[in-house]
């Protein structure tokens, strides 16, 4: 009985292990069939990718016509933080050749969807995928991370206190490397560091009106690198 006890139980481990095993953490596949034929596009229509997490793939989902309209490519997957970005940056920015990337990211790490991380680890991850680009000779766009005074799936960790903290970093960061700094911030945060009611949805997420607010800060100076 025993010996059948444990023949279960190893069964069921290896179970649990091989799928743990197999579970894309990094989310490769999301993006894969897309990638190919967005490799046998022309230069031009390839030439800037938006890197990162539920804010940058919402983008597309209330105004795709932006994207579209520019020959933008994004590249956001819902709840990911900078970790699993730097692990997919081959995959989704790296192998498509573009000119510019466009990074925002680090309010999912803040939030802890990943379990804890510091802000200089954060950072550092954000410094990875630009250094990649730079050897790549893709030219990174840092963005700051948008405002939120506290997350509706993870209460008290002082987001509004963390995210300008980080955001301070960020362009520290980009001013020394001589980095192209988009700063979101200040067109859409309150007087509490969180997000303007009319522009979210949930006050992390924008709503149409604020994918406006960003686009007009954003596009001018894409205008001009390019």
């Amino acid at each position: 009985m025993v010996r059948k006890w444990l023949f279960v139980a190893t069964i069921t481990l290896v179970g649990k292990l091989n799928a743990q095993t197999e579970k894309d953490w990094a989310q490769f596949n999301k993006y894969e069939k897309s990638n190919d034929l967005v490799k046998i596009l022309p230069q031009r229509e390839r030439n800037v990718v938006f890197m990162g997490n539920s804010i940058t793939e919402g983008w597309y989902r209330f105004d795709s016509s932006f994207f579209i309209e520019n020959k933008y490519i994004d590249r956001g997957i819902s709840g990911q933080t900078t970790s699993q970005m730097l692990v997919r940056f081959r995959k989704d920015v790296i192998d498509l050749h573009p000119s510019y990337v466009v990074i925002l990211s680090g309010t999912n790490d803040i939030a802890q969807n990943q379990g804890f991380i510091s802000l200089e680890n954060i950072l550092g991850n954000i410094v990875s995928m630009c250094e990649l680009a730079e050897a790549h000779k893709i030219k990174p766009i840092i963005c700051s991370v948008l405002p939120a005074y506290d997350y509706p799936w993870r209460k008290g960790l002082s987001p509004n206190e963390k995210i300008p903290a980080l955001n301070k970093m960020l362009e520290a960061y980009a001013k020394e490397k001589k980095f192209t700094y988009v700063n979101y911030f200040p067109k859409m945060a309150d007087d509490k560091n969180g997000m303007q009611t009319k522009l979210t949805y949930d006050g992390v997420h924008p709503n149409k009106e604020g994918y406006i607010i960003m686009e007009k800060v954003l596009l001018p100076i894409l205008k001009k690198l390019r």
